[in-house]
């Protein structure tokens, strides 16, 4: 929706990624929350809905693993990252790592595209769109490549 809205109004291309970002963050706060109270009765049926079973025992792998890495990865990519908000809440990461995870993660994906939609117009939006997927994918191989070869 970001895409389109950059495409509308680009004068406002910022303030629409900058309140993309809040919602988004308030959004994942919202999940955190669902996971820490009420998993049983909110988080499960929603997992089930999404058949996002198997996703959510590997959020919850890689949180005892990679701990606010994995919340920073998950809002920029296109790993689902409702998941990753209910997981963070449900194995207690702290509230304000998570919400700064989320802040960025969030914030680079949103800023990212207004940027791109600004400089490259409908044609970059078609393309975008097109490809959101894959470019999400190798940013996850370069982030994940990074960090691995910074941890020696």
């Amino acid at each position: 929706m970001l895409a389109p809205m950059v495409l509308a109004r680009r004068d406002r291309a910022w303030f629409l990624a900058g309140l993309t970002t809040v919602a988004s963050v308030a959004g994942g706060l919202f999940g955190y929350l669902i996971g820490k109270f009420l998993f049983g009765t909110v988080a499960e049926p929603i997992i089930e809905f999404y058949d996002a079973r198997s996703a959510f025992e590997r959020a919850r792998t890689w949180f005892e693993i990679y701990g606010v890495w994995v919340v920073f990865v998950a809002g920029f990519t296109p790993i689902p990252y409702k998941i990753f908000t209910i997981s963070a809440g449900l194995i207690g990461m702290s509230l304000v790592p998570f919400m700064l995870a989320s802040l960025v993660g969030r914030g680079a994906r949103f800023f990212l595209v207004a940027g791109l939609i600004l400089l490259g117009g409908e044609a970059l939006e078609t393309q975008l769109r097109r490809h959101v997927d894959a470019i999400g994918w190798v940013t996850v191989v370069v982030l994940v490549s990074g960090l691995l070869w910074l941890s020696g």
